[in-house]
């Protein structure tokens, strides 16, 4: 190895530890810091230097909504009523989708939207444009090889978990560990991660429970309570970790997806608690008993109670009469 060659290793050796240095600092100096503000990338779940995660059963929907999120922070524009303040880079990287099939979605979600996004601002990996395939994200090979698609990105959303994040066991936790440490690495870069995974048998997200510990934003995707006829994107969405936001804007929603005939699609929501009060008055109006629609929609007896008595005052049920027997009893 010549001189020159041998320089280049130590400056490089050099720069790696100096890199893996620990610092620490004075809560006084702390507390002085000039740090960047924390933005919302899309309002109020997504934050800059943020960490988030979606989960639901497969084709429930997760990925258009998923992709929807992509291309309204691409645009700086709006989602089921979360704003973006302005628009961003993405990095959409997606693990196991036919490009032709990604791309009818991205036609339909861009013909759709009333924003429009720059030519670049929404970037795409995908399988099928890769001669050997997408890395692996929980090696350090994996992660290096997509150093130059993440370095730009401002919103890298990883769809899915299952399939871009493949070394060790779903549910061990020391398999999610490498995963993690790049999620950091992001953050400590000012880029925000959305990840989009697959929920197990039992309704959470599925494997360790490890991966919800630094994320700021967990929401699951679930169907519909009590709808067995719900067909295509039809579900209710859940904060289950809602760091930094609270009341109206982390309340549960009821959303459905629908498809025109011309390839566009629409999104409609409303509060889930709205949508469980216009299926009790449904039901109760179909004749039957508070304490059957409780067991019907897995709710609380007392929130049927709490409907029925709602849809009396505003005169969308009447509890039918008592039949009398001769001489006026009740029957």
């Amino acid at each position: 190895m010549t001189a020159p060659q041998l320089k280049s290793v130590a400056e490089a050796v050099q720069e790696t530890a100096d890199e893996m240095r620990l610092r620490s600092v004075s809560v006084a100096d702390l507390i002085s810091m000039e740090l960047p503000e924390r933005t919302m990338l899309l309002s109020p779940w997504l934050p800059s230097s943020g960490l988030a995660m979606v989960y639901a059963p497969r084709g429930i929907g997760k990925t258009w909504f998923a992709m929807c999120t992509a291309y309204a922070v691409a645009a700086g524009g709006e989602f089921l009523g979360w704003e973006a303040s302005e628009a961003h880079p993405v990095l959409y990287i997606d693990g196991e989708m036919p490009a032709i099939a990604l791309q009818e979605r991205f036609v339909s979600v861009i013909q759709s939207s009333p924003y429009q996004a720059s030519p670049d601002a929404l970037q795409i990996l995908t399988p099928d444009l890769q001669k050997r395939g997408m890395p692996d994200l929980s090696t350090l090979e994996g992660q290096v090889a997509i150093e130059p698609f993440t370095d730009p990105a401002k919103l890298i959303v990883v769809d899915n978990i299952a399939t871009l994040c493949r070394s060790g066991k779903e549910n061990e936790g020391e398999s999610w560990l490498m995963v993690q440490e790049w999620a950091l690495r992001m953050r400590s870069q000012g880029k925000t991660v959305l990840f989009v995974h697959h929920s197990g048998k039992g309704g959470q997200q599925r494997g360790t429970s490890r991966r919800e510990d630094v994320l700021d934003t967990v929401i699951g995707l679930k169907a519909p309570r009590g709808d067995e006829d719900a067909q295509g994107a039809k579900f209710e969405l859940h904060f289950e970790k809602n760091r930094g936001f609270y009341g109206d804007d982390a309340r549960s929603r009821e959303i459905e997806l629908t498809n025109s005939p011309d390839g566009r699609i629409s999104w409609a929501y409303q509060s889930l608690q709205d949508s469980t009060y216009q299926r009790v008055v449904t039901l109760l109006n179909e004749g039957l008993l508070a304490a059957e629609i409780a067991r019907e929609l897995e709710i609380n007896k007392s929130t049927a109670h709490r409907h029925q008595k709602r849809a009396e005052r505003e005169g969308l049920y009447s509890k039918p009469k008592s039949k009398k027997k001769e001489g006026g009893q009740a029957a």
